[in-house]
């Protein structure tokens, strides 16, 4: 019953990673000249359609924030390679560093606005997008099934081809669409927050990295809690 429990629990914290990340790319599309820090697949279609001359759709863009992702991605995949299976002290630092990353970022760009195509807004799309990898790669390892936190054509995929509609049993259907919804709400909340004005872009950084504070925080609670008893 314990490793249910925690199992669900892992579930509520990555959907919960997923809202975030909803926000994220709202600001960033919105807010930072049309780019994704999260969603990979949006930049390689928005730079391919850049570089075959579309209109005013940028390249130095999604190119940054490509690389920034990668980066973080890799430097986590590095990190918890040799961590525990399941949640460890690697994951808790591993999404507080997003979570810190995100939230120090939100108060710079308050101070300072991010103009779309000047260094000060390719910097800070770059680190987003390396906090960004650093949350997929904690998540890849911690293998919540059907929630990546940052992609949900996979999940859409998954929904579809094993619904009862389509012979299958529909298991998990509930965490998938859970999934699509939450992705959905956060890219609403940040376009909505992006209409207190220029802070809007540094406030959704801030409501995004707070939370994924507090998921860092709920997730090494709970492994604490289980090593105690377990000692």
């Amino acid at each position: 019953m314990a490793r249910v429990t925690t199992a669900r629990l892992h579930l509520v914290l990555m959907l919960a990673l997923t809202f975030t990340t909803g926000i994220i790319d709202a600001v960033g599309y919105l807010g930072l000249d049309r780019v994704f820090t999260a969603n990979m697949t949006g930049n390689v279609v928005i730079l391919g359609m850049a570089l075959a001359g579309a209109d005013d759709l940028p390249v130095a863009g999604p190119l940054v924030a490509l690389a920034g992702f990668m980066l973080g991605a890799a430097i986590g995949g590095r990190v918890l390679r040799r961590a525990a299976q399941g949640w460890s002290h690697l994951s808790t630092t591993t999404f507080g560093t997003t979570g810190v990353l995100a939230v120090l970022l939100g108060v710079a760009s308050i101070v300072a606005h991010p103009e779309e195509g000047t260094v000060w807004g390719l910097a800070v799309t770059t680190l987003l997008a390396v906090a960004m990898g650093l949350q997929a790669a904690a998540a890849r390892r911690l293998a919540v099934k059907d929630v990546t936190t940052v992609v949900v054509t996979s999940t859409l995929t998954g929904l579809a081809a094993d619904s009862r509609l389509a012979g299958g049993t529909g298991d998990s259907w509930a965490r998938r669409l859970l999934a699509v919804v939450l992705i959905l709400a956060g890219a609403g909340v940040g376009a909505l927050l992006l209409r207190v004005g220029e802070a809007g872009v540094g406030v959704g950084m801030i409501v995004a990295g707070a939370l994924a504070l507090v998921v860092a925080v709920i997730g090494h609670a709970r492994r604490e809690r289980e090593t105690a008893a377990t000692a």
